[in-house]
């Protein structure tokens, strides 16, 4: 099974979505998903500077849009061949639902334009951040972080997880870390995937009700636990439970592992699942789609002409 997964916040960088512009169709898509999410996308994604991206609700439908537009770009690239399954890391399960075709697209992006607000109202009620904490014993650095009063808001597997919370908290783990570990401040807001966002979830959770969820027609994994969804409403309420709970994206590789997934596409902005999926899935074959310019290497491994 081949599967398209699509990337979570951090993954912009400034400029990136300058390179698709050139794709027909994407210009007019961009500027319905703008007026979608209330965010200038094409302007966000070819102008704006790291600090303006970094805004969490600039950051989130830019991230999603993204992952569609290259979504759609690979399914054309490739004759309309479908993946056998989708998922999304964080925000990207609001692409893996479109893919998926549990939302319309444009029901994605007015969700993830609400979700991007109200996460962004929820982190500026504390001074709260999020570390990445690379290597170690798993064991003691979950201890560690249950010492501090810290949540391991992202399982990534590989070796990684990401510590959320109170500042001085973070900077206590920084100052003495669990032996054998890196940890790396990341350029976020606020405590994601934690109790500190739970209005966030009420906020969500009533715009959610207002949308018609359709089953599922490709394999669809949940970041909640690594399992996959076969109801649509139930794919929803997991997405919108999942923006104060963590992410186990390690019990999602796991999980394609048994489904004897066969090659990993990740979609714009691409590279960090990827990566993970090198770590964790050793000899599964990987494609990142970041520019135009890797569509064809992504539809050859999609139909299986690189076999």
């Amino acid at each position: 099974m081949i599967i398209t997964v699509f990337p979570g916040q951090g993954s912009q960088t400034p400029g990136f979505l300058t390179p698709w512009l050139a794709v027909d169709g994407v210009r007019e898509r961009l500027e319905r998903y703008s007026a979608d999410s209330g965010v200038d996308l094409i302007a966000a994604g070819t102008e704006w500077d790291a600090d303006r991206i970094r805004d969490t609700q600039v950051a989130q439908p830019l991230i999603v849009a993204a992952s569609l537009v290259s979504y759609a770009a690979l399914l054309e690239t490739a004759d309309g061949t479908t993946p056998g399954g989708v998922a999304g890391h964080s925000v990207g399960e609001v692409a893996a639902l479109v893919a998926a075709g549990v939302l319309t697209d444009d029901e994605g992006m007015r969700l993830v334009g609400i979700r991007g607000r109200a996460m962004a109202e929820a982190a500026a009620a504390a001074e709260t951040g999020m570390s990445a904490i690379i290597g170690g014993d798993r064991d003691a650095v979950l201890a560690r972080l249950d010492e501090l009063g810290l949540t391991p808001a992202n399982h990534n597997g590989a070796g990684q997880i990401v510590a959320a919370g109170a500042l001085d908290s973070l900077a206590a783990l920084a100052e003495s870390p669990v032996a054998g570990t890196r940890v790396i401040p990341l350029q976020v807001a606020g405590a994601f995937h934690t109790s500190y966002m739970a209005p966030a979830v009420d906020t969500l959770r009533a715009a959610a009700t207002e949308v018609e969820a359709s089953e599922p027609a490709l394999t669809l994994w949940t970041n909640s636990d690594g399992s996959t969804v076969a109801d649509g409403r139930a794919a929803l309420d997991l997405l919108v439970a999942q923006v104060a709970s963590p992410v186990r994206w390690d019990l999602d590789m796991e999980s394609f592992a048994a489904h004897e997934v066969t090659g990993i596409i990740e979609l714009a902005p691409a590279g960090t699942l990827v990566g993970l999926a090198k770590r964790a899935l050793r000899g599964v074959p990987t494609v990142a789609v970041k520019t135009p310019d890797d569509l064809a290497a992504a539809a050859a491994l999609l139909t299986g002409e690189d076999a």
